[in-house]
């Protein structure tokens, strides 16, 4: 009984101080692991060794709520490292790594992770080869070599090894050379010794560079500039300093972000790499996008605030926040946005002055310190830099402000009194006229003159010497707008200007069919949105007013369509349109200005009643192409790309306009797809786009198993018809695959065929379909999307290709044996893209990886595939799993 309480007063203690723990770092988001759970067991802290880029390792204990910043610091605290800035802690499982930062990560979570990883391999969580190390991830901009000699031998042994194993890559002859000369001086000295010369070869030259020139001749190479004397510690700072300089997107911490708002970019999704030089955007591994330094600050990463507060802290330049005038000949006389050089000395940091010097007069004298803002850079900013700086800070003081004294009449019409007569000539301007604007209602685009009369040609208030159709009116007065976001507002104050005090019925009936079309294509700004609704609200009476409410939602990129138009030219506000299916059936389905592809599916599967809305997609069909619809567009923007506006006020009549291109709505991503499961979906999608992809060819089956599904086919096509059976020959095509109908005389074909067809005896129609899918889901190639290409970036491939991609990921196969050549998943994938007929995709890691190039017309297609695929495990792990990423996902 005295060992129980013992046990169970050691166990209430052992408890309670974990519990204080986990409070002090935070919630694990992992389960726990094995080491973890024998730990447990006897109380006892878990022993990890942290390895450094010498070699050597360091012992620590674990327990469940330590954070890679607590390990970062105990390894610091070993070996007296005081730089720590950067230095992170990683764990690797085989040959993967990847970086725990030095922040408030749980080690054992990633720890965790790996388990979890060999579980998936059906292998024990306890064989789990996980690693710990410490590297230097990124520098400082401020970064100091001679500060903390501990600090540049470990980043100088990393370099070393990572310039041997590829991490660092250089391909000039004299760089390789300058940096073994240099480490051979560190490890030896300026003495000469041919062995020693030859140990540094093989220490910090790659093979592959060795074997191009042999031993002999790098020996020769590295001998001739070898170093006189310069003290070994000066040479490591200079080795780590030119490592700092050249490799400096190897020394970055990598984002994956999404764009939510911000400056205009390419693509919303990207990589962000922070390194030491500021913030670089990656479209791709080859294709870098603007170059932001420091103090452009778009971004909250904690990294970069960090950084910007240590540049602030350092940094000499200063602007003046406002105009400084003074009568006090010791202080300066500034204008706001003067860039100022400050002199900081020891004495100012009690002081509310500081003496500076106007770069843009020359003179010098003190300036309070509360009327300048430190800029964080440590180089002179330039001339062109500054007239940002200045205008981004003079558009934050001022936007609200300046915007409402542009609009700030129309605001007012806009309201309650929208409508009354005015009496003075301001208030008039707000008022329907029959002339045409002279300019813009917003100071901001007098030049904007193309826009000054088109909403009164529209609504018939002032004519047009040619005739135009409504629809080439609607193209002019939206098309600009859609394109151009600073339009929008103009749109809408020049539409609310001519609907204020109009009498005419036709011109306000006109006026309200091209607000309509307005809210279905863009909302007005945050500053007018109020002022909008209540225009409308005021005008509650009208058949359109309560549409127009409701369709202010997120722009549009492409003007309206000509359904659109003739719809509202009715007063019809439903649209409907025709959708096809694999099975060559098709149907009817509302579709609203603000429906996008997303919204049409999930309608298309409802009235299906099929089981599950996720994993469909739209595709469009015209006589030269077949291409995916993306599920964020709106659905008449992606019609706008294919029809063309009708010239000289001719009307093009529905049928024309609906023969130019098919709507299908097909399977996209075939996952969670078992047949038998939903025979709606499986009758409706699988079967009929299953069977094109086996009778091409593309899988790579058995002659057992196409007898057999050549039977099956057949049941689908006659049912129970024996008298059928005298056709199978010259139904062969739609039975066999293309490439195997040779492999047996058709005769034979036959008698195998009404073989299987008979082992089949009392299966329906139905029955047979659900079975050849049971049959085909067995295979790996089951619901890929199959391309023939081109390449010759491979040799070791056959060219031409095919690729194939499913929920796996990326499939390459040989055309002719159909043997799966490599399959490459969706998180080996780092970038993908397409040009033109060319496509491209990197395997590997964010900064190495290995390029594949391809030539195919359906190389859009592959790109939005992958997307596709890649888009919905994220939204599975984020549904899930929310915050269980090692890498860092940031929404910005």
């Amino acid at each position: 009984i005295k060992y129980q309480q013992g046990w169970l007063r050691d166990y209430k203690e052992y408890c309670s101080n974990r519990l204080h723990r986990v409070i002090a770092n935070g919630e694990r988001k992992e389960l726990p692991c094995w080491v973890e759970l024998q730990a447990a067991k006897s109380k006892a802290p878990i022993d990890a060794s942290v390895t450094l880029m010498d070699g050597h390792s360091v012992s620590l204990p674990l327990e469940s709520a330590s954070t890679s910043a607590e390990v970062c610091q105990a390894v610091a605290d070993q070996l007296g490292l005081k730089d720590t800035y950067g230095f992170s802690l990683y764990i690797s499982l085989y040959e993967k790594m990847w970086s725990l930062n030095s922040c408030e990560k749980h080690v054992l979570d990633a720890v965790s992770q790996c388990e979890q990883e060999m579980r998936r391999q059906n292998k024990e969580e306890k064989d789990a080869p996980w690693r710990l190390s410490i590297r230097k991830e990124m520098f400082a901009p401020w970064h100091d070599c001679s500060l903390d000699p501990v600090s540049t031998d470990l980043i100088y042994r990393q370099v070393i090894k990572g310039i041997k194993n590829g991490e660092y890559i250089t391909d000039k002859e004299d760089e390789c050379i300058q940096l073994a000369a240099m480490h051979y001086y560190i490890q030896f000295g300026s003495e000469y010794d041919r062995e020693n010369v030859q140990s540094v070869v093989e220490q910090c030259i790659p093979t592959h560079l060795i074997e191009n020139k042999s031993m002999t001749k790098w020996i020769q190479l590295i001998s001739s500039p070898l170093l006189q004397t310069q003290g070994r510690e000066r040479v490591k700072g200079q080795l780590v300093e030119m490592a700092r300089q050249k490799w400096t997107l190897d020394f970055s911490r990598f984002f994956e972000v999404t764009m939510m708002s911000g400056p205009p970019l390419p693509k919303s999704r990207f990589v962000v790499a922070v390194n030491w030089t500021g913030i670089l955007f990656m479209e791709r591994r080859d294709k870098r996008l603007p170059f932001l330094l420091y103090f452009l600050k778009y971004f909250s990463l904690s990294v970069m605030e960090e950084n910007v507060e240590g540049l602030r802290q350092r940094s000499v330049y200063a602007l003046v926040q406002e105009a400084i005038k003074s009568d006090d000949p010791m202080f300066l006389v500034c204008k706001r946005g003067d860039l100022l050089l400050v002199d900081k000395d020891e004495s100012s940091r009690d002081r509310d002055w500081i003496r500076a010097r106007n770069e843009r007069t020359g003179d010098s004298g003190a300036v309070y310190k509360r009327m300048i803002e430190y800029l964080p850079t440590l180089t002179k900013p330039t001339d062109a830099m500054l007239v940002v700086l200045n205008a981004a800070k003079t558009k934050k003081i001022s936007g609200k402000q300046d915007y409402f004294s542009e609009c700030h009449t129309c605001h007012r019409s806009a309201g309650k009194d929208a409508g009354r007569p005015k009496g003075t000539g301001k208030e008039k301007l707000w008022a329907s006229s029959r002339e045409p604007l002279k300019q813009p209602l917003l100071r901001s685009l007098v030049r904007k003159s193309d826009l000054n009369h088109m909403a009164c040609s529209y609504m018939g208030d002032y004519p047009i010497k040619q005739m135009r159709s409504p629809m080439e009116l609607t193209d002019l007065i939206f098309g600009p707008a859609t394109q151009h976001k600073e339009l929008q507002d103009e749109i809408y104050c020049q539409i609310m200007k001519q609907m204020t005090s109009n009498n005419n019925r036709l011109s306000m009936e006109r006026g309200w069919q091209l607000l309509w079309m307005c809210t279905g294509l863009f909302p007005p700004s945050d500053n007018l949105m109020g002022h909008t609704q209540r225009f409308v609200e005021s005008r509650r009476r009208d058949l359109l007013a309560a549409g127009c409410l409701q369709r202010l939602k997120e722009p549009r990129k492409l003007p309206p369509h000509l359904a659109e138009v003739e719809a509202i030219q009715q007063n019809v506000m439903k649209i409907f349109h025709k959708v096809h299916f694999p099975n060559e059936k098709s149907d009817i389905f509302e579709v609203a200005s603000t429906i996008t592809i997303k919204d049409l599916c999930y309608s298309i599967t409802s009235n299906l009643k099929l089981s599950s809305a996720e994993g469909y997609g739209l595709y469009l069909k015209t006589p030269t192409k077949v291409g995916s619809d993306y599920e964020n567009r709106y659905f008449f923007d992606c019609l706008r790309q294919i029809t063309s506006v009708p010239r000289k006020g001719k009307k093009v009549k529905e049928g024309n306009a609906s023969c130019l291109y098919l709507k299908f709505s097909c399977r996209k991503l075939w996952f969670n797809v078992s047949p038998g499961k939903d025979i709606i979906a499986d009758l409706t999608f699988h079967f009929p786009q299953e069977v094109p992809k086996y009778l091409h060819g593309f899988h790579n089956c058995t002659k057992e198993n196409m007898i057999t599904l050549g039977g099956l086919l057949f049941r689908a096509q006659v049912d129970s018809d024996r008298s059928q059976f005298v056709m199978i020959p010259r139904m062969l095509k739609g039975l066999v695959p293309a490439d195997q109908l040779k492999i047996m005389v058709p005769e034979e074909w036959k008698k195998q065929i009404i073989s299987s067809y008979n082992k089949q005896s009392g299966m329906t129609v139905q029955e047979a379909k659900i079975t050849f899918l049971r049959t085909v889901s067995s295979w790996p190639t089951f619901g890929c999307d199959f391309s023939e290409v081109k390449q010759t970036c491979e040799r070791s491939y056959p060219n031409p290709l095919w690729i194939g991609i499913n929920k796996q990921g990326v499939s390459l196969i040989d055309p002719t044996s159909k043997e799966l050549l490599v399959m490459h998943q969706f998180n080996r994938i780092i970038e993908y893209y397409s040009k033109g007929n060319s496509f491209t995709m990197t395997i590997g890691t964010l900064v190495r990886g290995n390029n594949f190039v391809c030539e195919t017309s359906q190389a859009d297609q592959m790109e939005d595939l992958i997307r596709s695929y890649v888009s919905m495990y994220e939204r599975q792990i984020q549904g899930f799993r929310p915050r269980n990423a090692v890498n860092q996902l940031l929404f910005i």
